[in-house]
């Protein structure tokens, strides 16, 4: 962290919150204890029933880690704050830290009958988070926090990329009403291609 940086500061206090909210998300995971362990077999049968969850937790992992780096390379492009800029991003960190608790009724709910609220609450603060991210890039071009031309063009095509995750992840919710467990599945894939994209991208 360094003094010439004037965004140290907060972009500190992000880490922070994204580190608590990545820790949050393993909290959940633990074998109940009504259920009954005498051998190795009822052991095995414990940690398969535990496996939604712990796919829930990798999936929302996917989803902080990426908007994590997305965060990082935001900050890279602008070399001042403001006070709108500032409020969007707590915006941005409110979607974050909320992720943990729509993660821990989809590990409970997603193969039951009932799934369906859990995935729209999943899929609806991903939409929230879209809409945050169009707050964030319009209080850098609204407050000309960009550091030069070619900054701009890029917070304009992550105003755009926002647009677009709030868009179809709401309609996504509202199809998660009849297709929770297809949705769950399309926000899997959704969420993988973007961590390999970006891998893809950063490597080039």
């Amino acid at each position: 962290m360094t003094s010439r940086n004037p965004n140290s500061r907060l972009e500190a206090f992000c880490d922070g919150v994204f580190a608590i909210a990545l820790t949050l998300l393993i909290i959940d995971i633990k074998i109940p204890s009504t259920i009954e362990i005498k051998n190795t077999a009822d052991f095995w049968l414990a940690i398969k029933h535990i496996t939604p969850s712990i796919f829930a937790f990798v999936l929302s992992f996917i989803i902080i880690l990426i908007t994590w780096v997305n965060h990082h390379n935001s900050f890279t492009l602008i070399n001042k704050s403001s006070p709108l800029f500032i409020y969007a991003n707590g915006f941005l960190l409110l979607t974050v830290v909320f992720i943990p608790f729509p993660t821990s009724l989809l590990g409970e709910h997603l193969l039951s009958n009932h799934a369906s609220p859990a995935v729209i609450l999943y899929t609806a603060i991903i939409a929230l988070q879209g809409f945050a991210w169009v707050l964030l890039s319009s209080a850098s071009l609204k407050n000309e926090l960009a550091k030069n031309g070619k900054a701009i063009e890029q917070i304009e095509i992550n105003r755009k990329n926002g647009y677009i995750t709030f868009i179809v992840y709401s309609i996504l919710a509202i199809i998660s009403f009849w297709f929770p467990f297809t949705i769950a599945i399309i926000t899997t894939l959704t969420s993988v291609f973007w961590l390999f994209y970006g891998v893809e991208m950063k490597h080039e």
